[in-house]
């Protein structure tokens, strides 16, 4: 797949097989993951990777619990609390990964280069076959101080973006974009 096709046809996937990623496999990815730019090359990654299926519904079950206690009526999110509510909902949509890309304290544009890095992640996962979704609903359970050391996150880390890989179940339809709005070309 070239990568203009990988950027054109990469989809948020959330329905995945029972079937498992494999270590090198996730090694690759975020292998691919740190060749993305960084500001002055500080490279300020760090990333933390669950594949226990147990674990991640326990977490989904709690990121459903945090976001519903702290959701506000004007949060764009709010339209979403009868899903969170429901036992069913796994917000990791049943994936066998969750790869979480943290940000070390010490980068100059730390979150914005661990942000480029999971877009390596996720079109490196597209291109070959598997499906990414970011989760954005558990960034705030995982950068929870109790969260972090259950996880042995460092505290001074910061969780940027946390993204389920799996192999997909089903198509994914393509997904209208809205042309580009630009506000100035000299």
């Amino acid at each position: 797949m070239d990568l203009m096709e990988a950027i054109y046809s990469r989809r948020s996937v959330r329905s995945y097989t029972d079937q498992q990623v494999e270590k090198p496999m996730v090694e690759a990815l975020i292998q691919a993951a740190v060749q993305a730019p960084s500001a002055l090359n500080q490279q300020p990654w760090a990333f933390a990777v669950i594949q226990d299926g147990k674990l991640l519904a326990q977490y989904s079950d709690r990121v459903k619990a945090q976001v519903l206690k702290t959701l506000k009526p004007q949060s764009p999110l709010y339209s979403h609390r009868e899903a969170l509510a429901n036992p069913e909902y796994n917000v990791f949509y049943g994936a066998g990964t969750l790869i979480i890309v943290c940000a070390k304290p010490e980068g100059v544009h730390a979150e914005e280069d661990c942000s480029l890095a999971a877009q390596n992640l996720m079109l490196a996962a597209h291109a070959t076959g598997l499906g990414t979704c970011p989760i954005g609903f558990a960034r705030p359970w995982l950068n929870l101080a109790k969260t972090k050391r259950a996880l042995a996150i460092p505290p001074n880390y910061t969780v940027v973006f946390p993204v389920i890989v799996g192999y997909p179940k089903g198509d994914r339809p393509p997904v209208a974009r809205r042309e580009p709005e630009i506000v100035l070309w000299r």
